[in-house]
């Protein structure tokens, strides 16, 4: 089976970690401080945060962000759970714009319609690798004073007209282990402004800067060290990776006929941690990954269900219609494009899908 991914670990990560081991040093120490500065060089920013998960560098964005109860955060469906969580967590309401059905990223024309007196941020999401188009959404934000948080967790590396995303608002990013660059577990936060890294780096260790002198409510959402080193040695390969990736794309667009494949806007630099496909109108998805499963490809359905239709948001927000987002979800199919695909592999799965 060709797996839809595959985390690479090689003898510089296997080192790192017996480097730590051997160090005691296995806590949150100098290899998260290096992960944090290859991180902001890589990102073109001032600071890089290490948190425990991307999930808890969204949580920890939102709470430095001031954001919480009576606040509305505009933000879309369809992206991993995590994205509408982090939103509840702090008591602030997600408030859902549709996405775009060939960058399957939040629609700008449809974010000023959403826009009400209580809207405090926009949290977009780069899903997939893919670039948001961050002019036209800096422009809104801008014009309304609202602040930009960027869901980046599978989008390590992008860039948006020549600049890496991560770099306009507060960014976040996964370290999980399938990523595009990893540490097994873990999560980051980038940003410029001083006073908000300031902020997350006490918020993310029981806001204590001073050991046992608490100077606010905090959390224990440190990185440890072990996962760090992996992280540094990953950082060196994201250039190689990176260019994998994208060559491995263009040989299945290059390729495959049978079903919609992704296209990528000038000035946008997709890092590709998916490549996915549409299926056409009136195509059976289910058959179509029992097919690719028979025929040895991994595949990956990513979502099947959107945010706005789990129960419990749908409990808390009502009903909610967001007509591409749940079209979309019916079709998508995520397809292997990861680093150490073969080109006898890039052969099969361009033949295997071309038979659907």
């Amino acid at each position: 089976m060709i797996p839809v991914s595959k985390p690479y670990l090689g003898e510089a990560e296997k080192q790192a970690v017996l480097e730590v081991l051997e160090s005691g040093m296995l806590v949150q120490g100098p290899r998260v401080a290096k992960l944090e500065e290859k991180f902001a060089a890589a990102s073109g920013v001032k600071h890089a945060i290490a948190t425990s998960s991307g999930t808890t560098a969204l949580h920890l964005a939102l709470v430095a962000n001031g954001i919480g109860p009576g606040d509305e955060v505009i933000t879309v469906a369809f992206t991993f759970i995590a994205t509408v969580n982090c939103i509840l967590f702090v008591g602030a309401k997600p408030v859902f714009v549709d996405v775009d059905a060939e960058t399957f990223n939040i629609n700008p024309d449809l974010i000023e319609a959403a826009i009400t007196p209580r809207t405090k941020a926009i949290l977009l999401v780069h899903l997939y690798g893919y670039p948001c188009d961050m002019g036209r959404i800096q422009a809104i934000a801008d014009k309304h004073g609202l602040k930009v948080i960027e869901d980046a967790c599978q989008a390590v590396g992008a860039t948006y007209q020549g600049r890496t995303v991560g770099s306009f608002g507060t960014g976040m990013f996964s370290l999980y282990a399938t990523k595009n660059v990893m540490t097994g577990e873990g999560g980051m936060i980038t940003t410029n402004d001083d006073a908000l890294a300031e902020h997350c780096r006490l918020l993310r260790q029981h806001g204590m800067k001073r050991r046992y002198y608490h100077e606010m409510l905090g959390y224990n959402y440190r990185l440890s060290d072990l996962h760090a080193a992996i992280g540094v040695a990953q950082m060196d390969r994201l250039p190689d990776f990176t260019a994998k990736r994208r060559a491995n794309a263009a040989v299945l667009n290059g390729g495959i006929t049978s079903v919609i494949t992704p296209k990528v806007k000038d000035g946008y630099g997709h890092v590709w941690h998916q490549y996915t496909v549409r299926m056409p109108a009136g195509r059976d998805r289910d058959a179509a990954v029992k097919q690719l499963t028979d025929a040895g490809v991994g595949t990956g359905v990513f979502y099947p269900v959107p945010a706005h239709q789990q129960g419990y948001v749908r409990e808390q927000l009502g009903e909610v219609s967001l007509p591409v987002t749940e079209r979309l979800s019916k079709e998508v199919i995520s397809l292997p494009v990861h680093p150490q695909l073969t080109p006898a592999e890039l052969e099969t799965i361009v033949a295997a899908v071309n038979r659907l």
